[in-house]
């Protein structure tokens, strides 16, 4: 079996690359465990400046595989904590991040692009959130991250209809940086870490540890209520009808129950 997560370093940038291109680079266990350790790792490379986020085949990341967390249904343990503390262990490196998005970033795949500190995206790239579509409930910290990005009123809409957003309509929002044609994307990407990786690094590990410590309040607002509701949702019949609906392609029927 093929690594999920590759990584290599070259001038400074380290690249870091989903690769379960055949699920659409899918976020199971094992890749979550595997990009978990590659930032590990990167953290004490003192050759590494920036890090470039990027996902092998056609979906940047097309988010939780859904086939595993259907199989996983009713099994002890919260599958989303998981996410959650991989993605934060993302937003927490010292690096400077980027995520280079030139195809789809749904659900999870979304929120990988949004814990990253930079986000270029191809005019090819869409952006989702199709939980209310499945039955699930957007976790409270993943929530928090798309108000801290986009603000409410493009957060309600994202999440309220559940349908993608094309690059340009979320370089609208402010939800990327930077927007090119899919040929240029590569370029455009490394040009801004290489651009990074010049400055210099005690500079910038103190610049991203004082946003991060500008956020930190965020973390103190109680929500053990909200994981409930996510938690009794995730576990409903209607969720699991949405897991099964979206992997035989076909349109969910919900009862709210």
């Amino acid at each position: 079996m093929p690594d999920e997560v590759l990584c290599a370093v070259d001038g400074g940038v380290a690249t870091i690359t989903l690769n379960r291109p055949g699920q659409r680079n899918a976020m199971n266990m094992a890749l979550l465990a595997a990009l978990r350790g590659r930032f590990e790792e990167l953290d004490g490379n003192r050759d590494v400046r920036v890090v470039v986020v990027r996902g092998a085949g056609s979906a940047f990341c097309s988010g939780m595989d859904l086939k595993e967390m259907e199989e996983r249904r009713g099994v002890p343990g919260d599958p989303e904590s998981g996410v959650i503390e991989v993605l934060q262990r993302v937003e927490r490196s010292r690096h400077p991040t980027i995520a280079m998005v030139h195809g789809d970033a749904i659900a999870g795949g979304c929120e990988l692009a949004l814990h990253c500190d930079l986000r270029v995206a191809s005019d090819a790239a869409r952006f989702g959130m199709p939980l209310a579509r499945i039955g699930l409930v957007v976790p409270f910290t993943l929530g928090q991250k798309l108000v801290e990005v986009i603000g409410p009123a493009h957060t309600r809409h994202l999440l309220f209809t559940g349908q993608p957003i094309d690059a340009k309509r979320a370089l609208e929002i402010g939800m990327v940086h930077q927007v090119v044609g899919s040929a240029e994307l590569e370029a455009a990407a490394y040009q801004l870490a290489q651009g990074i990786a010049r400055n210099a690094p005690l500079a910038l590990a103190g610049i991203k540890a004082t946003i991060l410590r500008a956020a930190s309040l965020r973390e103190s607002i109680p929500h053990a209520d909200l994981d409930e509701m996510s938690a009794r949702a995730r576990q409903s019949a209607d969720a699991s009808e949405g897991r099964r609906a979206m992997l035989e392609k076909r349109r969910p029927v919900f009862r709210g129950e």
